[in-house]
């Protein structure tokens, strides 16, 4: 049987696979539905041939053995159908590494309570004889309600390919949570997505050095577990003191000591589940309510009027106040037309009645054939004008003349007599060839039109009126109107350190260009800010974001991580290789999360913006714990 897992898969008959939540070193770790007890449950799984089975086995057999309810038990284990898999107990909540990468550090009463917690339940797996083997951020679970859960109990050191830990591992983890929890960083023996913990001469500082604010019993007691079993002076305690070696040897010292510090804990759970971020929180939507619709009271009125011509139906003997009280059903007529019983309501809301004809419609009249016209005017006589000419200035016409002229709006013929006979109007004889002038005429015009609006739309595209490609903008003309930017997509982007080793958490720069704010990229942290040689070691850092292709860039949007920082825009057609020299396409100074770099409209005009490879350059960080760092959530290019 294959020993590959896929969404749907069943194991055992039982644990149906759901979702793949990480997949490493031969490993997948599903969320898996128990079909016997309707629950959903985490489920480890790995080849059985593969040489960390036996040892998963043997880690899940010890982990049942104990039983506290901070820690996620191990529900099943077996090997069958090629496949060894360890069923765990299915915990919500948030992550402590995800906890400070977002919040930052936890005030330290929280901070103190948290690790607290952990340290009792570890205390009593050592008291049972098992250790965690792995005790870092990622395995320690915070729920909404403030409670600590532990994830991974021997198994999570077994899929490591981890040999069985010893307590003082457990311990030296234990100060780490406390590290991490209080100064956002990682100082454990385990390995962290965190980020490490800062270095002095080659030794992790205390966690005042690292974050000032933090209290001294605190950063005693990390001090004090980092160097168990030395048993020269503390140099961090003053001499004499009474808790010159206090007893850190052990899970359950650990705990006392910060329970001491503590005092009370009443509200601290609350406290802490305060400090749990919404991150995916299910939000309910809520949709304002809508009035209902008003309910009609008025009753039916009786018909007014009723036809004239189908007889009138039986009314029941009823006063005038029952009816408008209890109105009568309405009347059938069945002896008219489908329309008579069809009703009519008028503006005022009064029901009435279609009339049926009483009479069928009249014929048409009959078609009748039109009148054959001359297509030509009569032939005159020999020897006689067509038309009589225009005199230069009329003569005043005589009174008996004007009577027998036509009217103004008629023409007549010259019948050689002095008189002009009557012919027919021009609306009643069209004069021949005048429709297909006409029609010639209207095509032309449309034709005109055609031509004009191709011109100008080429013109508007910044070409010739002809369509071709022009080489550039023609001097004393404005740029054409262009097509509203748009937000490029399908960018990928690396790290670019050239002044440096070359390597600015390489494998993390694509986080600034995967859409979700959430995820940022980060450049190394920096104990001097950047700047121009020799005050500072480098000039500047950056990404460079592949378009893909070459584009027109017309504004790039960057969401950020601390302020303020100082950043500038390259584009180029090829991957730059060097530090940018000289001007800038765009340059701004960030002073809150957001940075916007937009080039002037002359760069946009000339090409200066056009290419396929933007750099985003830093110049100036912004101040971090420990240092200077930028972190980029999001890069938005616009352009075309």
């Amino acid at each position: 049987m294959a020993t590959s897992t896929r969404p749907g898969d069943v194991l055992a008959g039982r644990y149906r696979l759901i979702d793949l939540l990480t997949e490493s070193a031969g490993g997948r770790f599903w969320r898996a539905h128990d079909a016997v007890l309707d629950r959903y449950v985490a489920l480890h799984v790995i080849s059985a041939a593969d040489p960390r089975s036996d040892a998963l086995v043997t880690a899940a057999r010890s982990s049942a053995t104990v039983l506290d309810p901070r820690l996620l038990r191990v529900l099943d284990v077996e090997t069958r159908d090629g496949l060894c898999f360890v069923v765990n107990e299915w915990g919500t909540g948030t992550s402590l590494d995800i906890l400070v990468n977002h919040a930052g550090p936890l005030p330290a009463r929280r901070a103190a309570w948290l690790v607290a917690d952990v340290a009792d339940a570890i205390a009593r797996c050592h008291e049972r004889g098992v250790t965690h083997g792995r005790l870092n951020p990622e395995n320690i679970l915070i729920d909404r309600l403030g409670a600590v859960r532990i994830i991974g109990l021997c198994v999570d050191a077994a899929l490591h390919g981890l040999p069985p830990a010893k307590e003082s591992a457990d311990l030296t983890d234990l100060g780490g949570l406390l590290y991490c929890a209080l100064t956002g960083t990682w100082a454990g023996h385990s390995t962290s997505v965190v980020e490490p913990a800062l270095q002095a001469h080659g030794t992790t500082m205390a966690p005042r050095q690292a974050l000032p604010g933090v209290p001294r019993p605190l950063d005693t007691l990390w001090c004090e577990i980092d160097h168990a079993g030395e048993h020269h002076h503390r140099w961090w305690l003053p001499t004499g003191s009474a808790m010159d070696a206090p007893d850190v040897s052990s899970a359950r010292a650990v705990y006392d000591r910060l329970m001491e510090f503590l005092g009370d804990t009443a509200g601290l759970p609350e406290e802490l589940a305060s400090s749990i971020l919404p991150i995916n929180e299910v939000r309910p939507v809520v949709l304002p309510a809508l009035a209902d619709p008003p309910v009609r009271t008025e009753p039916r009125r009786a018909p007014t009027e009723a036809p004239t011509e189908a007889p009138p139906a039986p009314a029941p003997a009823t006063s005038e106040s029952s009816v408008a009280e209890e109105p009568g059903p309405i009347p059938l007529v069945s002896e008219l037309p489908t329309e008579a019983g069809m009703p009519v309501f008028g503006e005022d809301q009064e029901v009435g009645w279609m009339r049926a004809r009483s009479t069928p419609p009249p014929p048409p009249p009959p078609f009748e054939e039109p009148p054959e016209r001359p297509l030509f005017a009569p032939d005159t006589p020999e020897g006689t004008a067509a038309r009589r000419a225009r005199a230069e200035s009329p003569a005043p016409t005589p009174p008996e003349v004007a009577a027998q002229a036509p009217p103004a709006d008629q023409q007549g013929w010259d019948s050689g007599t002095g008189t002009l006979e009557r012919i027919a109007p021009a609306d009643e004889e069209p004069v021949p060839g005048r429709s297909w002038l006409r029609l010639a005429l209207a095509v032309g015009l449309v034709l005109v039109l055609v031509v004009a609006v191709a011109i100008a739309i080429n013109l508007g595209r910044g070409r010739t009126p002809l369509g071709a490609e022009t080489t550039g903008p023609t001097r004393g003309s404005s740029p054409a109107p262009s097509v509203a930017p748009s937000k490029l997509g399908v960018l990928s982007a690396t790290d670019f350190d050239p002044l440096g080793d070359g390597d600015e958490n390489r494998e993390t720069a694509a986080l600034a260009v995967d859409g979700d704010p959430s995820t940022a990229w980060r450049s190394q942290t920096y104990l001097d800010q950047l700047g121009p040689p020799p005050g500072a070691l480098k000039t500047g850092v950056g990404l460079i974001v592949d378009l893909g292709e070459v584009r027109t860039i017309t504004s790039v949007k960057l969401q950020l991580v601390g302020a303020p920082s100082t950043v500038d825009a390259w584009i180029s057609r090829t991957a730059p290789t060097s530090a940018p020299g000289g001007t800038p396409v765009a340059r701004t100074t960030a002073e809150g999360d957001t940075a916007t770099l937009t080039p002037s409209t002359d760069d946009i005009s000339q090409g200066a913006t056009t290419g396929r490879y933007l750099l985003v350059w830093f110049t100036a960080l912004p101040p971090v714990t420990g240092g200077y760092r930028i972190e980029v959530a999001e890069v938005v290019v616009r352009g075309h």
